[in-house]
C-alpha cells in the first residue's frame, strides 16, 4: 500500500482534477488512515473501521475521477458500480454481493500482473530455449554402452562432452544472438498450441443467473471438457509470444496468487457506489418503487457494515473495504437513506459546481487535458493544432452558458463543445498533413454561436 502523506495525495490529485479541494482532503485522509491502520498491532488493527465517504454533487464535477485516481495512487483494487443496477423490479438487476466478487476479480488480475512482471525475465529465457530447440533440434547422442560389472570401461555413459568446443553449443549461441537481434523473426517454426474450442455453448450457462452461487459455470465446464492441442506453423516473432505466455503460466503459482489477492481486497479494496441517490426513498412514502429502493439499501447495508462474501477464490471479508458513495441528490436527500446506511458513511462532502474559471483550468492545467489530447490526436495526422488564450476563454464561456440554459452536466459539456468546434478539422486532417491550424476566439464564436443561440437545438447538440 502506498505510504503517501495526505498533502502528497492532494498534490497528486491536483495534477488530474481541478478544484474540489475539500473532497481531495477528505479522501486523502481516508487513504492515509488505511496506511496508519496497517502499522497498528494486530489486535487493534481489526477494531479500526474504515471511514466511508459520501460525495454530494451534480454530474460532471469530478466525483468518479477523484475515486478512480485515488485507487491508482493506493495501487488498490477498485471497482465502480451503479446502485441503480440493483433496483430492477422482479430482481432482474444484479445481486448486491456481485460488487465484491467483481472487486476480487480485479484484485486477482492485479496480483497476476505483478507476478508476471516478476517472472518476465525467466519466462523470456525459457521461451528462447524452446525456440532454439525448434530452430535447431538437439542432436541424438551416440550409441549407449552396455553396462558390464566386470568391465571398468563398460559404463553406460559415453565420454564427457567439451561444451566449449561442441559445435552444437556454438551454433546455439550464434542462433541466440540472431534471435535476440530479431534477425530470425520472419522464419517459420511449428509450435504446439492448446485449442480452447467453441465456448459459445458454455457462455449460455455462465450468465448472471448463477451469480449468487459464486460459481463460474463457464470455467467449470471448460475444465471438464478435454483440451485439444494442435500443431501450427507460425513466424518466430509470433512463436516467441506464444511460448512466453506459456512460460509465464508455468512460472506463476496460482496457489500464492489467490491469498495475496484476497488479502489486498480485504485491506485495500475500494468500492465506488455511484448513483446512491437513486435508491433513496422519497420522503415518507412506503409504497410503489420505494419499497424496492429500501430493499436494495438493506441488501447493501451488511456488505458496507462488514460481512463475508463467498467468491470462487474463497470467502472475502468486507469489514475493511473502503466504500465511497456518490450522488447528485437533486430530488432525494441524504437523510432519505435508511438511518443504518447513513451511519456507515460518516464522512460527507459536497462538491462545488464548476464555473467558467474552472473550465479554463480544466482545459489547460491537467497532465492529460482535453486540449493536449486533441493536439496529440492531430499530430498523428501531421497537423499542428494551436489554441489561443482567448479561444480557451470563449470555449469555457460557452460551456458555462449552455450548462446554465440546459441541463448542467459539468465538465462533460467540454467534450461535446470541442467535438463540434473541431469537427471540420478532424474530418479533413488526413488531407492537411503539414498544416498549422490556429483556433482563436473568432473561430469559436463562428462555430458555436448559432447552435448555442437556439436553446431547443442545443438540448440535442450541446
Amino acid at each position: 500500500m502506498s505510504a503517501l502523506t495526505p498533502r502528497e495525495i492532494v498534490e497528486a490529485l491536483d495534477k488530474h482534477i481541478v478544484g474540489q479541494d475539500e473532497a481531495k482532503r477528505k479522501v486523502a485522509i481516508a487513504l492515509r488512515n488505511r496506511w496508519r491502520r496497517q502499522q497498528l498491532p494486530e489486535a487493534l488493527r481489526d477494531e479500526v473501521a474504515p471511514k466511508n465517504i459520501i460525495m454530494i454533487g451534480p454530474t460532471g464535477v469530478g466525483k468518479t475521477e477523484v475515486a478512480r485516481r485515488l485507487s491508482k495512487l493506493a495501487e488498490a483494487p477498485f471497482v465502480k458500480v451503479e446502485a441503480s443496477k440493483f433496483t430492477e423490479v422482479g430482481y432482474v438487476g444484479r445481486d448486491c454481493e456481485s460488487m465484491i466478487r467483481e472487486l476480487t476479480e480485479v484484485g486477482v488480475k492485479m496480483v497476476k500482473e505483478e507476478m508476471q512482471r516478476e517472472v518476465e525475465g525467466a519466462a523470456r529465457a525459457r521461451a528462447e530455449q524452446r525456440l532454439l530447440d525448434l530452430l535447431l533440434p538437439p542432436q541424438p547422442s551416440g550409441p549407449q554402452k552396455v553396462f558390464r560389472p566386470g568391465d571398468p570401461a563398460g559404463g553406460d555413459e559415453g565420454p564427457a562432452r567439451n561444451l566449449e568446443s561442441d559445435p552444437e553449443t556454438r551454433t546455439r549461441e550464434i542462433l541466440l544472438k540472431k534471435l535476440r537481434a530479431g534477425e530470425l523473426d520472419s522464419r517459420e517454426v511449428e509450435v504446439t498450441v492448446t485449442d480452447t474450442g467453441n465456448t459459445s455453448m458454455m457462455q449460455v450457462f455462465g450468465a448472471s443467473g448463477m451469480e449468487e452461487m459464486g460459481v463460474n459455470i463457464q470455467e467449470m465446464l471448460g475444465r471438464m471438457m478435454p483440451r485439444k492441442s494442435k500443431r501450427r506453423k507460425v513466424s518466430v516473432a509470433e512463436a516467441r509470444k506464444i511460448l512466453e505466455q506459456e512460460a509465464v503460466q508455468e512460472l506463476i503459482d496460482m496457489d500464492s496468487v489467490t491469498p495475496r489477492a484476497v488479502d489486498r481486497v480485504e485491506n485495500s479494496g475500494i468500492v465506488f457506489l455511484d448513483e446512491i441517490d437513486k435508491i433513496a426513498g422519497r420522503g415518507n412514502q412506503s409504497h410503489g418503487p420505494d419499497v424496492s429502493r429500501e430493499g436494495v439499501q438493506r441488501d447493501i447495508l451488511p456488505i458496507v457494515e462488514g460481512s463475508t462474501v463467498i467468491t470462487k477464490y474463497g470467502p472475502v471479508r468486507t469489514d475493511h473495504i473502503l466504500f465511497i458513495a456518490a450522488g447528485a441528490f437533486h430530488v432525494a436527500k441524504v437523510s432519505d437513506l435508511i438511518p443504518e446506511l447513513q451511519g456507515r458513511f460518516p464522512i460527507r462532502v459536497e462538491l462545488e459546481n464548476l464555473g467558467k474559471e474552472d473550465f479554463v483550468r480544466i482545459l489547460r492545467e491537467p497532465q492529460c487535458s482535453l486540449i493536449k489530447q486533441y493536439q496529440s490526436m492531430m499530430e498523428t495526422e501531421g497537423v499542428t493544432l494551436q489554441f489561443d488564450d482567448d479561444a480557451i476563454d470563449a470555449i469555457a464561456e460557452f460551456c458555462q452558458r449552455v450548462n446554465e440554459e440546459t441541463e448542467n452536466i459539468g465538465a462533460r459539456r467540454l467534450h461535446t463543445i470541442l467535438e463540434n468546434l473541431l469537427e471540420d478539422i478532424s474530418f479533413a486532417a488526413p488531407e492537411r498533413a503539414g498544416d498549422q491550424v490556429r483556433v482563436d476566439a473568432a473561430m469559436v464564436r463562428e462555430r458555436l454561436a448559432g447552435k448555442v443561440e437556439d436553446q431547443d437545438l442545443s438540448r440535442y447538440i450541446l
